[in-house]
């Protein structure tokens, strides 16, 4: 079995984490933060937009499964990869689109996979998703974790979207 990390961001991330968790070949999700400048940082923190984190959900997947530019095709699926640190009623960097590599592999497959759903012109306007090496990730309190789970009337502004990514 052929494990692989990496660290998508795109928004809320209760709604994200649940959508995540159920695609096959999924092992593994949890909730946290990447991508800013305070180190331990909690959600409070965070949601002050101003520690320049993303929330974001670690995924662990098996590539024998599922492979990283499928992982990518349903997460530019659900959620809008154009609007600029928002998504729905969500306003702030903190709610940014990101990917999160962990190998020079997955840059370069997200990188070309964007490209290709920009020439496609099946979304509104440019995908803005960042598309970063993975530095660290802070994970967020347990009752964030598997939030959706816990509360299946919590909020969330994610869905799969009806977008046809066939190339």
């Amino acid at each position: 079995m052929a494990n692989e990390t990496v660290y998508l961001a795109g928004g809320c991330y209760w709604g994200f984490e649940d959508l995540l968790s159920k695609i096959p070949g999924v092992i593994e999700t949890a909730v946290g933060f990447s991508g800013g400048h305070v180190k331990n940082v909690s959600y409070r923190e965070v949601s002050s937009g101003t520690t320049g984190h993303a929330e974001t959900v670690k995924v662990i997947f098996n590539s024998d499964i599922l492979s990283f530019t499928d992982l990518l095709t349903f997460f530019f699926k659900m959620h809008n990869p154009t609007t600029l640190n928002q998504q729905g009623n969500d306003i702030g960097t903190q709610y940014r689109s990101a990917i999160f590599a962990t190998t020079d592999e997955q840059i370069l497959l997200a990188e070309e996979l964007i490209k290709k759903i920009d020439s496609l012109g099946v979304l509104t306007k440019k995908i803005t998703t960042e598309v970063n090496t993975f530095n660290t990730f802070f994970l967020a309190e347990d009752n964030h974790q598997k939030y959706l789970e816990k509360y299946p009337d919590g909020y969330t502004c994610h869905f799969i979207r009806d977008i046809n990514l066939s190339f």
